[in-house]
């Protein structure tokens, strides 16, 4: 695994939202309270989606939270990269699959996009509003090439159809997440090609009850 660190810059506090303290508020209750450091991993999420991501300031803040070492909260968002250690874009952060499945139908090309249009990889747009990183497998890869974009899933990319997303939002749009080919979540393209019949699941197909003399009804 990488090496992990926290941004050389870094905003000189942090404060919880009312909304997010009353999250995090939930999350404690929810262990024994000499078991509350076991919050430490959705707060760290709460706070990320409050901020955008995790500074060195709201570590010190959810540590004193939790009575927990400083050292510790750090140990976990620099463990799990779901934490971004470093400000991401404010329209957008896109993580584009490398996988192999994702990297053999596209994801280079896909990684080029960003590049052209967003600029190098894990360093802010000079806009300040979009993102980008390669992440490993995000268990998509019936759905490749694909890359989670905020906290939806858009699958079966092209560079054309992810160039128009990310201009959907630079333009303050919210292109709908999935796939861009003719499925249905993670179904065959095209439809299903086997167990069509609609009684399958319909329930018509169900066998009838049948009762034996003397006895309660079973299921045939």
């Amino acid at each position: 695994m990488s090496v992990r660190r926290l941004a050389k810059e870094q905003p000189a506090s942090f404060a919880f939202s009312k909304a997010t303290m009353q999250k995090a508020e939930w999350w404690i209750a929810k262990y024994p309270a000499e078991r509350k450091q076991s919050a430490v991993i959705p707060i760290l999420w709460l706070v990320q989606k409050q901020e955008g991501w995790v500074s060195e300031p709201a570590i010190r803040a959810i540590a004193d939270l939790l009575a927990m070492p400083y050292i510790r909260v750090l140990e976990v968002a620099t463990f799990y990269t779901m934490f971004m250690l470093e400000p991401v874009g404010s329209a957008a952060l896109v993580q584009v699959c490398g996988t192999t499945p994702c990297m053999i139908r596209g994801a280079g090309e896909l990684m080029k996009v960003c590049k052209d249009k967003i600029g190098p990889k894990q360093t802010l747009s000079a806009d300040g509003r979009f993102y980008w990183e390669e992440v490993e497998c995000l268990g998509a890869c019936v759905n490749a090439p694909m890359a989670m974009i905020n906290d939806y899933y858009f699958e079966d990319l092209t560079p054309e159809n992810l160039k128009s997303i990310l201009d959907d939002f630079a333009a303050g749009k919210s292109p709908k997440p999935g796939p861009r080919v003719d499925r249905v979540n993670s179904a065959p393209e095209g439809g299903p090609q086997t167990l069509t019949d609609p009684k399958l699941y319909d329930g018509s197909a169900a066998k009838k009850i049948k009762t034996l003399p003397n006895s309660k009804p079973v299921s045939a």
